[in-house]
């Protein structure tokens, strides 16, 4: 198939690179001109585990432009995938969607042949059926249905994990104007994912709203295993783990995402969570269980605080090890570890920040942090150390970072619990945010004996 990408971001260069990967012709398109050279050298435009990887086994099949005439002349069916930012009142603008519209209805007056055109950006529910379908019949001189297909097919994906996601997702949701769109998409799903997953077809308004609801329900599920952490923390022999992992051996709940740590974060989950909750309001629908869960999400970053406050009052210096919202990724937008590093900071504490991919753009909104040469330089020069995500390379530390001169104390305050106590030398005083106030300050010489 011969498929145009609109958009070579962080998610629009993974499906272009998988797409070409798998066989496909490819067009990347992007205004950006760095990303447009960049992906015809065969490099990766954005940092993403794989990514480049797919981009090497693309085999010529893969190059960018940022003629939209070009794009859409040389392929079938385009894939849309521009930013959709919350506007003030939390909805996502379809500003960059329309604008793409425009462009490929103009384009689409060159050729003759079918075309569909795929919105893969997320998008509010009703808009593609609505302006979106309007503005791309009224650039095109088309009809939907019969000589245009439409469809909505929102990827699930988590940064670091894209191409991933995009090889072996859980399904395929396929909204489609028609059945004609809806096989030719199918089609290339059936050829580029290397499990066989569910194909969930269905009309677009309803596509729509399964993309928002599904992360409005996994934030859900997050903020339910935080609560559960807080309430776990005032009850004496009481484990959060002890008890998500009961919880999830459930099926009607499942383990996924029900962990008590940190709040959630990043570019989707809290603001579709905020989008879902505008939604139902304006269809006089009362959203409390989304309003809860961003409720109990706030309040998260305060709870951490209040932890380093309590169990390292006297500490000078805190080390954040993590700074990203999620492992894998240099993405910090609403991370839980910069929240906290500022109240840190608003303290007077100096703050010592690692984190081998988010370490930069950490630096350029914390003023006044000190950034450190790697995860031991952090550790080895603190007070104290707060671990927030769960990056591997935290639990591996050498024992020897966290010794200090005389065995003065050290505290640790592991959000993930990944750190053993028994490999930590005797000074560390470990802390496991979830556990009952008996538990989880663990002095690690004991544990060790």
């Amino acid at each position: 198939m011969k498929i145009s990408v609109i958009g070579l971001g962080k998610l629009g260069a993974p499906l272009a690179a998988v797409m070409a990967s798998k066989g496909h012709e490819v067009v990347g398109l992007d205004l950006n001109p760095t990303f447009v050279e960049l992906i015809n050298k065969g490099v990766a435009p954005v940092q993403e585990p794989l990514l480049q990887e797919r981009i090497d086994m693309s085999a010529g099949r893969l190059r960018a432009t940022s003629d939209y005439a070009d794009a859409i002349a040389n392929t079938d069916i385009s894939m849309v995938i521009v930013p959709t930012p919350s506007d003030r009142s939390g909805i996502f603008s379809n500003e960059y969607v329309l604008a793409s519209m425009d462009e490929i209805g103009r384009a689409l007056k060159q050729k003759t042949s079918y075309h569909v055109v795929v919105i893969t950006s997320t998008v509010m529910p009703g808009a593609t059926n609505g302006v979106i379908r309007e503005r791309l019949e009224r650039a095109s001189g088309r009809k939907v249905g019969v000589d245009l297909g439409l469809c909505y097919n929102p990827e699930f994906i988590a940064l670091g994990t894209v191409v991933r996601n995009m090889l072996y997702p859980d399904m395929i949701l396929l909204g489609e104007s028609d059945v004609r769109a809806g096989d030719m998409l199918e089609q290339i799903y059936h050829g580029s994912c290397e499990n066989t997953p569910p194909v969930q077809r269905m009309n677009l308004v309803n596509a729509e709203v399964v993309k928002i609801s599904v992360n409005t329900y996994v934030t859900t599920k997050i903020s339910y295993a935080n609560m559960l952490a807080e309430i776990c923390e005032r009850l004496p022999g009481a484990d959060v783990d002890v008890v998500t992992e009961a919880l999830g051996k459930d099926t009607r709940i499942g383990g996924k995402y029900l962990k008590g740590a940190v709040g959630y974060g990043g570019p989707c989950f809290p603001r579709d969570n905020i989008a879902f909750s505008v939604l139902a309001k304006g269809l006089g629908v009362s959203p409390d269980i989304a309003i809860g869960t961003d409720a109990i999400n706030r309040r998260q970053a305060e709870r951490l605080a209040q932890i380093v406050r309590t169990n390292a009052a006297g500490a000078k210096s805190v080390a954040i090890l993590g700074l990203s919202y999620k492992p894998g990724t240099p993405v910090i937008e609403e991370s839980q570890a910069i929240t906290l590093a500022s109240a840190l900071l608003e303290q007077g504490v100096r703050v010592i920040l690692w984190d081998a991919l988010a370490l930069e753009p950490a630096k350029a909104v914390l003023q006044g942090a000190d950034a450190a040469l790697s995860a031991t330089d952090a550790v080895s020069s603190a007070d104290a150390v707060v671990v927030m995500t769960g990056e591997a390379e935290f639990a591996n530390l050498p024992a020897y970072a966290f010794e200090r001169p005389g065995d003065a104390p050290l505290t640790v305050i592991d959000c993930w619990r990944a750190l053993d106590a028994k490999s930590l030398p005797g000074n560390v005083m470990l802390i496991y945010p979830g556990q009952g106030p008996d538990q989880g300050q663990e002095a690690c010489a004991v544990a060790a004996a």
